[in-house]
């Protein structure tokens, strides 16, 4: 009978390996300084689809190769972390001062870009693909980021996107892009480290994508149940709930408040909704056939619920 493994002790065992190999890696003390304090969940994930593959059975010199290539997300992460506190003019990052507050923008932005390239030469050892998925990664966060950007300045009152169901499908476009891509690419990168291939590195792609939408989505309901109010989502969301016109856009933020507090609870249970669906679309994809049975198996099928439900701790709601 096969030995389960408990998904807190992964956690707690796999952080505690990678925490180690950072500092292994990494001398510069200002990268050091960025990615202190992380969660190391895109890492996480990408171990879980690594020794999903593997068994378990890897041995330890491919266990610290894998373990290399976490360091490598966890850099490309903590990169867009600099830059996107840069763009949102955010002060605080994990409870302390934002780099760029601490050591200024241009020293944010080179030290950001520093870290890239120090990502993509360890990407390099890992093969051509690994290297590629990379790129495209990143290229991918970049473009999103801008769509973003344009999203939050333009609104929508472009007459392409008039119609509420196209609304709705802006904002899912926006997680895919922002969120999902990435944890697709990082299940995919633990997948490619133990040279899977075909149609199991695609249902390794399809899983990480699922809990990328499941986590986005429970990001912006943990952000709005704290009074975070981001303007272009609440948008979409009254436009799902009510049968309003284009005039909701010019709307000011204290009456878009009362009209979010209004429809609080319906906007709650979609959220809960959507979340739940993707996780358990998760759930069905770890389960395939095609991933060999292992006790990795079972925590493929156990992560997605209970990273999820830690994350909404915060607002006392479980999914």
């Amino acid at each position: 009978m096969k030995k389960s493994v408990d998904t807190e002790e992964f956690i707690e065992n796999t952080k505690k390996d990678l925490e180690k190999k950072i500092k292994d890696m990494i001398t510069d003390k200002h990268i050091l300084s960025v990615l202190e304090g992380g969660k190391r969940l895109r890492a996480l994930l990408s171990q879980l689809a690594y020794k999903a593959c593997t068994q378990g059975k890897e041995t330890s010199q491919q266990y610290q190769k894998a373990l290399e290539g976490s360091v490598v997300i966890e850099l490309a992460h903590g990169a867009s972390l600099v830059h996107d506190d840069i763009i949102d003019e955010d002060l605080v990052r994990r409870g302390k001062p934002s780099y760029h507050a601490k050591e200024g923008v241009a020293s944010a932005l080179l030290t950001g870009h520093k870290m890239l390239a120090i990502g993509f030469n360890i990407s390099l050892k890992h093969g051509d693909e690994w290297a590629r998925l990379y790129v495209d990664s990143w290229d991918e966060v970049v473009n999103s980021v801008l769509d973003e950007i344009n999203l939050n300045k333009n609104g929508f009152s472009n007459d392409s996107i008039s119609s509420k169901s196209k609304k709705v499908d802006a904002y899912n476009k926006k997680i895919e892009q922002k969120t999902a891509a990435l944890f697709s690419s990082v299940c995919k990168a633990g997948a490619l480290e133990a040279a899977i291939s075909g149609d199991a590195l695609k249902v390794f792609e399809d899983y990480g994508q699922e809990i990328g939408l499941a986590y986005q989505l429970a990001d912006d309901l943990v952000d709005l149940a704290n009074g975070e109010m981001r303007e272009g989502v609440i948008i979409l969301l009254l436009k799902r709930l009510e049968d309003i016109g284009t005039k909701i856009n010019a709307l000011k933020k204290k009456e878009l408040k009362r009209k979010f507090a209004k429809n609080k609870d319906n906007i709650q249970e979609i959220f809960i909704e959507e979340i739940n669906k993707h996780i358990e679309k998760a759930e069905e994809l770890s389960k395939s056939k095609i991933i060999p049975d292992s006790p990795y198996k079972d925590l493929l099928a156990e992560f997605p619920r209970y990273i999820i439900n830690e994350m909404l701790k915060e607002i006392k709601i479980a999914v």
